[in-house]
């Protein structure tokens, strides 16, 4: 197994062994006394004495506390300061309670991990603690081989390049001084390769670590790979895509489809301390511009403050982890979809942008024999990245709960892997405990469907996979009775590391016996759960309140042709298994992206809402800043991916977040109406005259809609001013 998230870089960024030491000293007691939380004054005895064996075998060791030169002569008491820096810098997982003199792995890590992650972080520990000695016994330095590049690199430049000794040294010595770190030398995949030019010299020198299981060329694939700028005042480590490639679909096409792919794999990495933006300064353009928008994430170091030997081997030991990470991710991906390993992977490992994604999940459904109107799997998907939760709306028998079936199918998800989960909703449900689960007369908890769900997602092995749960005739019961629970926990999304959580989800009470407290006392709603509700809107069922509307996309299916009949099947219609990245939130907040390239496209939304709002605020329907943010992050998203047009998105948003809010019978609905129609067709209309008699506007109904601004919403706005007129009430939801 690999170790979770939050283990797998823990030793990163280390000056001495204290950190791997200190762990082993906590994992010990810890076996010895059978629980969780232990003396500090036992793990400083076993810290001491695993530092006193070592070098009593005669192994490596740091240097004692200042003033004795071996550990067998330092006492307990003097090893307080020295165990105090490890515990600081493993506060992330630790627990350390300075009034009772405790250490503890933190309950909500401890409760998942298991005794399978504690034997593999002993062993991860010792491993490491050995790669670091290892490492001191090189006579080869990283900083010294940076240094002469960058010292040397402008007046060789000036020489003939043919057997050039600093281009010599680029290419073998460098590479035979990497290959020996233990981290390196340990994985028979890694390959070391530098450049200084091919015949001339190059104006960017590099040095690249690649697995051969997905490239063996820097031209395509990723890596890992150290730039040096054009003027050598600075050089980059960075986990980095090759250009050469997507460069011959065109620039445009090319960057769109790099800066996907970084998205997608930071979503799937920890990354932790690194640079994610495209301010890498190498040349002033050709191949300089192209590394910028490939970089994934990047160290920065400059040549008259270079970090020391330990910094930059903990650097590069720890992007290695996280390269080793995603190739282990790629792999897992490409075997699910050919269920075998192939030779020569790295020729055939799916390298899909967005837009890729989305056409072959159009094509996996058409090949399953259904039809849905354009841009209705865009539409979808940029509801679900706006926010985790969508409804599905309409008449029955126009393929809502297929739609969600067949999107996660084609992603990967299925009720085989347990992605994919349909909860078909009972008219009897009145509270949450029906979804969420309940405590029974024996005191145990008995888990509702969607918690058995959340369990599933938030193993460390599931987090980067989407999950998805169909609410099947979600409108059945009352929404606000059974999931009001999930749409609060919802709203307390949050940043913890590299994940989105919300908070804990069922409360202590609810919770019964010691192992129902670990499995589900620290239960969040993890950022890889798609909640999709499918509704049915006639007499037998409920309407929705505006908390509910207020935070999810709702997707209308009333406008079908009977008409499609199925055809020709496509030859590539197979299922291409996604990662969580293309599908998670990368916002929380409108002020993270309230800046270039997106602050006009907002500013200009925005805009076009406060009209609708001053509208709509006349009948107490206007909107609040939950709908303005969602709102502009889907507009963000399909102008990163340009998927329709900014009007066809603005269209969409305007049908699903604001007009389900208005219904009514006076008067004052049919102006607000008659308002928000002029908006949606951009054009004037004799509103005055229309308040008394509105019968014209479905005279030629077809051009007004097919010319209009926002067309979807122009169809809806009309077919409810007509529902007012003839029926005297009006709704969204009329069928």
């Amino acid at each position: 197994m690999s170790l979770p998230t939050e283990l797998s870089g823990i030793f990163a960024h280390k000056q001495k062994a204290y950190k791997m030491v200190l762990i082993l000293a906590i994992l010990q007691q810890m076996e010895d006394k059978r629980q969780r939380i232990v003396q500090l004054n036992d793990v400083k005895r076993n810290f001491l004495s695993l530092l006193q064996e070592r070098e009593a075998r005669g192994e490596s060791v740091d240097t004692p506390v200042q003033g004795i030169s071996r550990w067998a002569d330092v006492s307990f008491s003097q090893i307080s300061q020295t165990i105090a820096t490890p515990i600081s810098a493993l506060s992330s997982i630790l627990d350390f309670n300075p009034e009772q003199q405790t250490l503890a792995f933190k309950e909500h890590f401890y409760n998942v991990w298991g005794q399978e992650v504690l034997d593999e972080l002993q062993e991860y520990a010792l491993q490491e603690i050995d790669l670091y000695y290892g490492r001191q016994a090189s006579n080869f330095t990283i900083r010294e081989a940076l240094i002469n590049v960058m010292e040397k690199y402008p007046a060789a430049k000036s020489e003939p390049f043919r057997k050039n000794a600093l281009a010599s040294y680029i290419r073998q010595h460098i590479p035979a001084g990497i290959r020996e770190y233990p981290f390196i030398n340990g994985d028979p995949n890694l390959k070391v390769q530098a450049s200084a030019g091919m015949g001339n010299w190059a104006t960017i020198p590099w040095i690249a670590i690649m697995d051969r299981r997905i490239t063996e060329s820097t031209q395509s694939g990723e890596y890992i790979v150290y730039l040096f700028s054009e003027d050598m005042s600075s050089v980059y480590l960075t986990l980095a895509q090759g250009v050469t490639e997507p460069n011959k679909q065109g620039k445009p096409e090319s960057y769109k489809y790099l800066r996907n792919r970084v998205q997608e794999i930071r979503a799937v990495l920890p990354l932790h301390g690194l640079r994610k933006d495209e301010e890498i300064l190498l040349t002033s353009g050709g191949l300089g511009r192209d590394y910028q928008v490939s970089t994934v994430a990047y160290y920065r170091y400059d040549r008259e403050v270079l970090p020391s030997e330990a910094q930059l081997l903990a650097d590069l030991e720890y992007l290695v982890a996280n390269y080793q990470q995603y190739v282990e991710h790629a792999l897992q991906i490409h075997v699910g979809q050919e269920n075998s390993t192939v030779p020569g992977l790295h020729t055939s490992l799916p390298q899909l942008s967005i837009n890729e994604r989305l056409d072959a999940v159009k094509t996996y459904i058409h090949n399953k024999g259904f039809s849905f109107p354009d841009r209705l799997v865009e539409n979808f998907y940029l509801s679900l990245r706006s926010k985790p939760f969508v409804i599905l709306a309409g008449v029955s028998g126009t393929g809502k709960t297929k739609l969600v079936q067949l999107f996660a199918e084609a992603v990967g998800a299925t009720s085989d892997n347990l992605q994919f989960t349909l909860i078909p909703v009972r008219p009897d449900w009145s509270d949450p405990s029906d979804l969420i689960g309940y405590k029974d007369l024996s005191g145990q908890f008995r888990p509702g469907p969607l918690t058995e769900v959340l369990v599933e997602a938030s193993k460390s092995a599931n987090r980067d996979k989407p999950y998805f749960v169909c609410l099947d005739e979600m409108n059945l019961a009352r929404v606000e009775h059974y999931f009001s629970d999930m749409l609060s926990i919802l709203e307390t999304q949050q940043r913890r590391g590299d994940r989105i959580i919300t908070d804990v989800l069922i409360r202590s009470s609810s919770l019964g016996n010691s192992e129902d407290q670990a499995k589900y006392g620290q239960l969040h709603i993890p950022d890889n759960v798609y909640m999709i509700g499918t509704v049915n809107m006639d007499e037998t069922t409920h309407p929705f309140s505006k908390k509910v509307l207020d935070r999810a996309n709702t997707i209308e299916f009333n406008y079908i042709r009977l008409d499609q009949f199925p055809t020709e099947r496509s030859a590539d219609g197979m299922a291409y298994p996604a990662p969580n990245a293309f599908l998670h939130s990368d916002y929380l907040q409108l002020l993270e992206v309230y800046a270039e390239p997106n602050k006009d496209l907002i500013e200009d939304a925005t805009r076009e809402l406060v009209r609708i709002s001053n509208i709509l605020e006349t009948i107490h329907c206007h909107v609040g800043f939950r709908i303005r943010d969602a709102v502009c992050f889907y507009l963000i998203y399909n102008e990163q991916h340009g998927l329709m047009s900014r009007d066809e998105a603005f269209d969409f948003q305007l049908l699903q977040k604001v007009l389900p809010r208005i219904q009514g019978s006076n008067q004052a609905v049919k102006r607000v109406l008659l308002q928000l129609l002029e908006i949606a067709l951009g054009t004037r209309l004799n509103k005055a005259e229309l308040e008394e008699d509105a019968s014209a506007l479905w005279v030629d109904l077809s051009n007004r809609v097919e010319t209009a601004k926002y067309p979807q919403s122009a169809r809806k706005i009309l077919f409810m001013l007509r529902r007012l007129e003839e029926d005297g009430f009006t709704s969204y939801w009329l069928s």
